[in-house]
């Protein structure tokens, strides 16, 4: 469909809104509104555009274990967001000034890819793309 223009947003399902959002602005986001609806959500955007819904309805006890990414088993479904960056090693510098781990590291033909968590175990990518 050539209507679709751009993604809007991610949705995440989170268990607790402040500590998401104490992370997320760690990333730079901006803290929009929340919870509103019958779900209810809350929205962070990023300065770029980048637009999350957290969804405020997982289960308090609930493992932080990512099924789609930490199980034996490959189930369906999104696995990670990637966030286009300019410069791979100011980002990995503010990454480790504000404690937060890379979990793996890749360099494909002049491409650089790394990787964290949130509190949730939902994957986050940084991808430098090739000059």
């Amino acid at each position: 469909m050539k209507e679709i223009t751009r993604i809007n947003h991610t949705g995440l399902r989170i268990r607790d809104l402040e500590v998401s959002r104490a992370f997320y602005k760690k990333l730079g986001f901006i803290f929009i509104a929340g919870p509103i609806g019958p779900e209810p959500v809350a929205i962070m955007e990023h300065p770029s555009g980048v637009n999350i819904n957290f969804i405020l309805n997982a289960s308090k006890n609930a493992s932080p274990t990512n099924i789609l990414m930490d199980a034996a088993e490959k189930h369906t479904g999104y696995t990670h967001i990637a966030l286009e960056i300019t410069d791979s090693e100011s980002v990995e510098k503010q990454l480790q000034a504000q404690g937060i781990a890379i979990t793996e590291k890749v360099e494909f033909a002049g491409a650089k890819f790394f990787f964290i968590r949130d509190p949730d175990g939902n994957v986050i990518e940084f991808h430098k793309p090739a000059s």
